[in-house]
């Protein structure tokens, strides 16, 4: 049977190339189109929130949106499932049709961050934590409540149909793209556990898409991983998302790539002391925008981004009230890269076991820069100083969420086994941290450096003599 064109449009992505999606012409009454979805106002939202949230003001060319990542995971949602759906089928019974699979994953992917707020996972940390709810808790009662009618519309996806008796479950999307927990596995169908691995473990659409964009927009990488490779080698066993041991080097290679993003972009010098700077203001600022648990005011919530929060605190510098006056010179200062904080010794530390990263100074940053101040000359004792402790988790060990998402075949053995535990993978850390002070200038970085390197040699000491 020829494609259905007339059904049919295409995006154009600088990363993957073009993305199929079903577009709104040429469907039955009542059934909705892949396009309704993505031009609602909720993930048309997107294009007004940044895919790195703070880094585009240091990396020039990374203007891109969440929207596009969005769409990027979408379409690599589609070419998993064409490559691992017949081996879902063989490792689970009762899987539903490969359309309906493939559209499932494919709204997950295209939803994953539709409950983000300004400056993505900032926000996070800065504002919702404060109401015990993460962007996933918001995004999961946008789709069940503000979604759910249009996606129990969805009747194909641009590689098929589903089947007359199969109604698509929003549910099911807005529990995929949480993050797992142990306790709400249950009571769901082993096809879905599995498809998680999808969304959260080791290599996901998501951070593959991220991976691929963020290293081409920056000027990275233009083909940072072998997305062809990693796909090819991988498939599903009754253990869950598995790796063939061929394709070991290539998903090594792409956790390599994405911990060296996170050193050289994420965790930028720059990057952190912008993030330091918009702590500073950033708790007084939302009253002025927002107040409340998005969760209890989604209409108002889906006003707020960083489109809308950018054009309000530029007004604030010409306003009556000297409150908002004095914080929009604030964030003034922040946008014209201003920054007060100024990064005066950086150390990086790998771990290989969770204990070892328990068990360093490093783990009590406020302790570590207290000594620090303890070992300056008395006459620059004072100054302001800030810390900042950077962390990045490379690859799964038993104390992390990650873990049990992702296996290793080995045809030698003819068994699967749990990733992490495998000779060449447990080479990588577990972890990375990088610990930076921060002053208000350079002046002092000879003194701060030689202080720091005191304390760790006194901590050094001690653990050798204990």
């Amino acid at each position: 049977m020829p494609r259905d064109y007339g059904a049919e449009s295409l995006a154009h992505d600088p990363v993957h190339g073009y993305i199929p999606f079903i577009s709104k012409s040429g469907l039955p009454s009542g059934e909705t189109s892949e396009q309704e979805v993505i031009d609602h106002p909720w993930v048309q939202r997107l294009r007004h929130i940044h895919q790195l949230q703070t880094a585009w003001w240091v990396f020039p060319s990374a203007e891109h949106m969440r929207f596009q990542h969005s769409l990027g995971v979408m379409h690599l949602a589609s070419r998993v499932i064409d490559a691992w759906y017949d081996s879902l089928c063989d490792a689970c019974p009762n899987v539903p049709s490969r359309a309906y699979v493939e559209s499932l994953v494919r709204m997950a992917g295209l939803l994953h961050d539709v409950g983000h707020g300004p400056f993505g996972h900032f926000f996070d940390d800065q504002y919702l934590d404060q109401f015990g709810v993460t962007h996933e808790d918001i995004g999961a009662k946008i789709i069940r409540e503000e979604l759910g009618d249009l996606l129990r519309g969805i009747r194909r996806n641009p590689n098929g149909h589903l089947q007359p008796l199969e109604e698509f479950d929003p549910e099911q999307v807005a529990w995929l793209i949480r993050r797992p927990a142990r306790s709400d596995e249950e009571g769901h169908p082993e096809w879905l556990r599995k498809l998680r691995a999808l969304f959260s473990g080791i290599y996901t659409v998501d951070n593959m898409d991220f991976v691929l964009r963020d290293a081409y927009m920056t000027g990275y990488n233009t083909r940072a991983f072998d997305l062809e490779r990693l796909i090819h080698y991988s498939f599903f066993t009754s253990s869950g998302l598995t790796i063939h041991v061929r394709g070991l080097p290539t998903l090594i290679n792409f956790i390599e790539t994405r911990a060296n993003l996170f050193r050289t972009v994420y965790f930028h010098r720059t990057v952190r002391a912008l993030d330091l700077a918009l702590e500073e203001v950033f708790a007084e600022t939302m009253p002025h925008l927002f107040s409340g648990n998005p969760i209890e005011n989604l209409s108002a919530y889906r006003h707020l981004t960083e489109s809308s929060l950018l054009v309000d605190i530029d007004r604030w510098t010409d306003a009556t009230d000297p409150e908002l006056a004095e914080l929009g010179q604030r964030w003034r200062a922040i946008l014209c890269r201003e920054i007060a904080w100024k990064m005066a010794v950086e150390k990086t530390m790998n771990f290989h076991n969770t204990t070892a990263e328990r068990m360093t100074i490093f783990s009590e940053p406020d302790l570590v820069l207290r000594r620090v101040r303890e070992r300056l000359p008395a006459s620059i004792r004072e100054v302001p100083l800030k810390i900042d402790v950077a962390r990045h988790y490379h690859r799964p060990s038993g104390r992390l969420p990650a873990g049990g998402q992702n296996y290793l075949y080995d045809p030698g053995t003819g068994v699967s086994q749990e990733l992490s535990d495998d000779e060449l993978f447990r080479a990588l850390p577990v972890s990375f941290i990088i610990f930076r002070i921060y002053c208000q200038s350079h002046r002092y970085d000879t003194e701060l450096n030689a202080a720091l390197n005191a304390v760790i040699g006194d901590a050094v000491d001690a653990k050798t003599n204990m």
